[in-house]
């Protein structure tokens, strides 16, 4: 019995493996837009109502434990967006190749014990 059931999540384990291999690119960090102040106090941003710059797409990610930025085009966001996605993918996927792992581990080592 503990032979098929092994198949069985080595068959589940391939098919999370063949996701795997159809992601693109991957990165952490996420893609925000922001809206500005100048120093121009005469300007349209500190009106009433404040109508303020932007948007300003920017990337950011923790790289040491400081906080890296750069500023986006929006096509280049598009692009961020996409693998920030295929990250929490990878992530998603990675978690279940882990639990079917210890699926597979603890069939073998039950197997061991009869």
């Amino acid at each position: 019995m503990v032979g098929k059931e092994l198949v069985a999540v080595q068959r589940k384990y391939q098919a999370v493996q063949n996701k795997v291999r159809t992601l693109g690119f991957v990165i952490p960090g996420s893609v925000i837009e922001r809206y500005t102040v100048c120093a121009n106090p005469g300007c349209h941003c500190h009106g009433d109502p404040p109508a303020r710059h932007g948007p300003y797409l920017q990337y950011s990610r923790k790289v040491g434990g400081k906080t890296i930025s750069r500023r986006l085009t929006p096509q280049q966001a598009q692009d961020y967006r996409e693998w920030i996605a295929n990250r929490r993918t990878l992530d998603e996927l990675t978690n279940e190749m882990d639990q079917l792992s210890q699926q597979a581990a603890a069939l073998l080592h039950s197997n061991d014990h009869q």
